[in-house]
Protein backbone atom coordinates (compact mmCIF):
# COMPACT_ATOMS: atom_id res chain seq x y z
CA UNK A 1 0.00 0.00 0.00
CA UNK A 2 2.66 2.75 1.03
CA UNK A 3 4.33 2.12 -2.25
CA UNK A 4 1.49 2.49 -4.18
CA UNK A 5 1.11 5.60 -2.46
CA UNK A 6 4.23 6.90 -2.87
CA UNK A 7 4.04 5.38 -6.78
CA UNK A 8 0.78 7.23 -7.51
CA UNK A 9 2.38 10.43 -5.99
CA UNK A 10 5.16 10.18 -8.31
CA UNK A 11 3.65 8.79 -11.52
CA UNK A 12 1.58 12.62 -10.96
CA UNK A 13 5.21 14.33 -10.53
CA UNK A 14 3.78 15.88 -7.20
CA UNK A 15 5.62 16.82 -4.41
CA UNK A 16 4.69 14.98 -0.62
CA UNK A 17 4.29 18.81 0.29
CA UNK A 18 1.53 19.10 -2.50
CA UNK A 19 -0.40 15.88 -1.36
CA UNK A 20 -0.27 16.60 2.11
CA UNK A 21 -2.00 19.66 1.41
CA UNK A 22 -4.72 18.69 -0.79
CA UNK A 23 -5.86 15.94 2.07
CA UNK A 24 -5.47 18.21 5.05
CA UNK A 25 -2.38 16.89 6.70
CA UNK A 26 1.10 18.09 7.55
CA UNK A 27 3.92 17.03 5.41
CA UNK A 28 5.66 15.18 7.64
CA UNK A 29 2.86 13.12 8.54
CA UNK A 30 1.89 12.31 4.63
CA UNK A 31 6.09 11.07 4.80
CA UNK A 32 5.22 9.16 7.76
CA UNK A 33 1.86 7.10 6.02
CA UNK A 34 4.86 6.62 2.52
CA UNK A 35 7.12 4.93 4.51
CA UNK A 36 4.95 3.03 7.33
CA UNK A 37 5.36 4.80 10.46
CA UNK A 38 1.95 6.26 10.18
CA UNK A 39 -1.02 4.26 9.59
CA UNK A 40 -3.52 5.28 7.12
CA UNK A 41 -7.13 6.36 8.87
CA UNK A 42 -10.58 5.58 7.16
CA UNK A 43 -10.57 9.28 6.25
CA UNK A 44 -7.36 9.89 4.84
CA UNK A 45 -7.81 6.78 2.56
CA UNK A 46 -11.05 7.63 0.85
CA UNK A 47 -9.56 11.17 0.51
CA UNK A 48 -6.58 10.28 -1.33
CA UNK A 49 -8.70 7.90 -3.19
CA UNK A 50 -10.33 11.21 -4.31
CA UNK A 51 -7.79 13.13 -4.89
CA UNK A 52 -6.22 10.47 -7.20
CA UNK A 53 -9.57 9.99 -8.79
CA UNK A 54 -9.31 5.77 -7.72
CA UNK A 55 -11.01 3.74 -5.68
CA UNK A 56 -9.40 2.90 -1.91
CA UNK A 57 -9.18 -1.21 -3.02
CA UNK A 58 -6.48 -0.14 -5.54
CA UNK A 59 -4.79 2.08 -3.12
CA UNK A 60 -4.67 -1.08 -0.52
CA UNK A 61 -3.61 -3.12 -3.29
CA UNK A 62 -6.82 -5.79 -3.47
CA UNK A 63 -6.95 -4.70 -6.98
CA UNK A 64 -4.73 -3.34 -9.61
CA UNK A 65 -7.59 -1.77 -11.78
CA UNK A 66 -7.00 2.21 -11.16
CA UNK A 67 -10.63 2.86 -11.93
CA UNK A 68 -12.78 4.45 -9.74
CA UNK A 69 -16.08 2.37 -9.31
CA UNK A 70 -18.97 3.38 -11.06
Amino acid sequence: MRNRIKDLREDHDLTQQRVADAIGITQRKYSYIETGTQALTDELLVKLADFYNTSVDYLLMRTNNPSRYR
